[in-house]
């Protein structure tokens, strides 16, 4: 399904938080569950995300699944997007597409060469299932060439976008998918995007640190309308 294709109505989660003024005082809200559609939009709906920790165990299959929600989460304010020469130069020379090759960027985020790789197999489908049923989408660089060359994917709910990973092979390349994407996100009228935790390049590019809290509130109006 494209951007502005209505998502599938899904059934409620068999799974429940509890309220966010019940949440430890740490980035981890709880442990287990499953990635099924209905886990997974319900937790984005309240500002919860899943990954799973690598540190403690060599063995895929024995990863814990964490759900998160940082204390200091990043955003980007959409009229705070900076840009560089290079950057719009780039944006000249690539081809922008979107929901044209999702599992692609998927797998280029999850990339083994990448450090601090959470990606896993389990990810991959449960993601490009909720693609399929309209609410997870990529936004995709092609080279001169036709080859991909970078991209980004995340999870699209109401004015929300909750951006997942992105990926570059060529330089600016990413950049450029993130340019599109909050033009896109401008166009359409919406209102957040959340890009979890504030890292040094992210913060290059005009993302912000929040709190918790003032995430939550600004969520609950985003997915509301």
């Amino acid at each position: 399904m494209d951007w502005d294709s209505t998502p599938t109505q899904l059934k409620e989660s068999v799974w429940e938080f509890p309220p966010s003024h019940k949440w430890p005082a740490n980035d981890v809200v709880g442990r287990g569950g499953d990635l099924s559609p209905e886990t997974l939009i319900y937790a984005y709906q309240n500002g919860i995300f899943p990954m799973v920790t690598n540190d403690e165990f060599e063995d895929q299959e024995a990863m814990d699944l964490v759900w998160w929600s940082p204390q200091k989460r990043g955003v980007v304010p959409l009229d705070n997007l900076l840009t560089t020469r290079s950057m719009r130069r780039s944006a000249k020379k690539f081809e922008v597409r979107v929901d044209t090759c999702f599992e692609k960027v998927m797998r280029g985020c999850a990339a083994p060469i990448r450090d601090h790789g959470w990606i896993t197999e389990e990810f991959v489908e449960a993601y490009v299932q909720l693609h399929k049923l309209g609410y997870a989408h990529s936004i995709e660089v092609f080279d001169e060439n036709g080859l991909l060359a970078g991209g980004l994917y995340g999870v699209r709910f109401g004015k929300l976008f909750a951006g997942e990973s992105m990926f570059h092979l060529l330089r600016d390349a990413s950049k450029v998918a993130l340019m599109a994407l909050v033009e896109m996100m401008k166009k359409s009228e919406m209102t957040l995007l959340d890009v979890q935790w504030l890292t040094p390049h992210l913060e290059s590019l005009g993302a912000v640190a929040i709190p918790r809290e003032q995430y939550l509130r600004q969520l609950s109006v985003a997915v509301t309308q």
